[in-house]
């Protein structure tokens, strides 16, 4: 019999997508490596700097976008509160990230939790609810059509350059009108709005997972300029890139 509480320490090789659901509440964290996440009519990316919460019996699409290892941490629904949504993808604190690290000693086969290892266990899910009523502002609608997909992908691909609108139409066979009333109607964004977005997810990921120096990182994602990026990163994520990664020690 598994216990109410316990580690799931592995690696996986890159994969697409494929549909997730487990009988209980689970912490999804990355120790190394990129998942992209999809529920509810939205994407997430989860470098090793976040985490997702995912419901007990609600299906949610998980692709493996570089090799990954996990060590994420499953709750019986009776061990932990329901979360309030079905997939909430947060930034990990220093506490939580520690936690895991000490309920990586309990798998599924170590048997009943001890005294003491059930009181990491409830801190930790307590840490996480209180972190997942702070949400990750990177997140993206998930696009509906096939040919809508086609464009937000091409524009992830090019975003790094300097792609146009014009471009992207072109490069995926549709009128620059059709195309924007596709981003209006099935993402609620321009595609200006989306292409900002894609970078500043893409900021956030080398800013949690490499020690690259912020100009790097913001040329590096498409912006000409730092006072660009820097203006940006703050508008979306409310702190400078440089709060952002302080954020991870501190």
């Amino acid at each position: 019999m598994q216990p109410d509480a316990y580690c799931f320490h592995r690696s996986f090789e890159p994969a697409p997508a494929s549909q997730f659901q487990v009988d209980r509440h689970y912490l999804l964290y990355a120790l190394e490596g990129t998942l992209r996440l999809e529920a509810g009519g939205q994407r997430w990316t989860l470098p090793p700097a976040r985490a997702a919460l995912i419901k007990a019996d609600h299906p949610i699409n998980i692709t493996v976008l570089s090799r990954l290892t996990s060590a994420s941490v499953l709750f019986s629904t009776q061990f932990m509160e329901e979360p309030e949504n079905v997939l909430t993808v947060f930034d990990m604190s220093p506490l939580a990230r520690e936690l895991v690290r000490e309920c990586r000693d309990w798998g599924a086969e170590s048997g009943p939790l001890s005294p003491f290892s059930e009181r990491i266990f409830r801190t930790l899910a307590d840490v996480v609810q209180r972190l997942a009523m702070t949400p990750s502002k990177c997140v993206l609608p998930s696009p509906k059509s096939e040919a809508l997909r086609k464009a937000v992908a091409l524009t992830e691909e090019l975003a790094p350059a300097a792609p146009t609108f014009e471009v992207i139409a072109k490069q995926t066979n549709q009128s620059p009108r059709a195309l924007a009333r596709r981003f209006a109607d099935e993402m609620g964004m321009t595609w200006r709005e989306v292409l900002r977005q894609i970078r500043i997810m893409n900021a956030v990921e080398a800013l949690a997972t490499t020690d690259a120096q912020v100009t790097e990182i913001a040329m590096s994602v498409g912006y000409g300029s730092l006072s660009g990026f820097n203006a940006a990163f703050r508008q979306q994520m409310q702190m400078s890139p440089t709060e952002y990664r302080a954020s991870f020690t501190s």
